[in-house]
């Protein structure tokens, strides 16, 4: 008998300290620490300024037309600034087919070191689109985007990085008639070729492209890679600029195309809008395209975007498995 009575008692103690089980305090949720990558990235305040002075030392060189002394004069004068900064430089001078001939392209390189294994691709044209006019300085066609990828390699040379960059300034981009075969593209054609014969572990391809102007609108092309378009949006987000871009439902042809002809990860950052006024691109290739319609707080914006890019995609690749 007394086997069924503590049977009994033992259940309704059961019953009893069942509910006590629920009602203990849950466990606090375990927060992740933040990313390295949550909070924005430093950004000089000076780099706009300091891009835009560039570009007036550039332009002050006169034609910068492929194929010509001014070209090479150029290409010269950017090894000399690359070296100044402490980078690495490499000169790659090098014969190409032309509508009108065989002539000599100059692609400069500055390449920075990093402690990982994969390389960030920085890309910019200098060349002055031929034709135009005999004082034509392609101010922000070619000079925003090559003064602002020197301030940009000064800076990131100044602290150790997990990605190596190389800074790449490019010969040929414009073509002479029209874009062909052997018709413009040719230094970024020959880049992304020997990066592919190198099997180099690029990680992204950032393409800048006439980014300089006062009214800058970022139209970002449909032929670039899908995840770096994102990787723009959020980055611009973080920057407070997200209204500063509008994703294209068509083609650019532009430097960053023989990259992605060749599998490697490329995205366009270029204002096709460059005008007297909005949504227009009327001083594109034309004598307008003056230094006076260039602003230090654009190229102050676009710089701090780019960097919000590369602190992303290092924040990326650094992270533990």
């Amino acid at each position: 008998m007394n086997s069924p009575f503590l049977l009994f008692v033992a259940s309704l103690l059961l019953l009893l300290l069942l509910p006590l089980a629920g009602c203990r305090p849950a466990a606090a949720p375990v927060t992740p620490p933040p990313s390295a990558a949550s909070a924005p990235c430093r950004v000089p305040a000076d780099l706009g300024s300091n891009a835009l002075a560039r570009v007036a030392q550039l332009v002050a060189l006169g034609l910068r037309d492929a194929g010509t002394p001014g070209a090479a004069r150029a290409a010269e004068w950017i090894a000399e600034q690359l070296q100044a900064i402490g980078l690495e430089v490499v000169r790659d001078s090098f014969e190409d087919d032309t509508p009108v001939g065989r002539r000599t392209f100059h692609n400069v390189i500055g390449r920075l070191p990093g402690t990982g294994a994969g390389r960030l691709l920085l890309l910019s044209h200098f060349d002055t689109k031929a034709g135009i006019a005999p004082d034509f300085i392609g101010a922000n066609d070619g000079g925003s985007s090559t003064g602002l990828l020197l301030a940009l390699a000064e800076w990131l040379a100044a602290q150790p990085r997990h990605l190596a960059i190389d800074f790449a300034f490019l010969d040929g981009e414009e073509c002479l008639q029209r874009y062909q075969a052997n018709d413009g593209l040719h230094g970024s054609r020959r880049l992304a070729r020997q990066m592919h014969e190198q099997k180099a572990p690029i990680r992204a391809v950032i393409l800048l492209d006439m980014i300089g102007d006062q009214n800058l609108q970022f139209t970002v092309p449909r032929n670039s890679t899908p995840e770096l378009k994102l990787l723009l949006l959020d980055a611009a987000a973080a920057r407070g600029c997200r209204d500063r871009i509008v994703l294209l439902n068509h083609d650019i042809l532009d430097d960053h195309q023989p990259f992605l002809d060749l599998g490697f990860p490329a995205i366009d950052l270029i204002d096709f809008c460059y005008g007297t006024r909005p949504g227009a691109n009327d001083l594109w290739h034309t004598p307008g395209d003056t230094l006076d319609k260039l602003s230090a707080d654009t190229l102050q914006m676009t710089g701090a975007v780019t960097l919000e890019m590369i602190h992303r995609i290092e924040a990326r690749e650094s992270a533990p498995p």
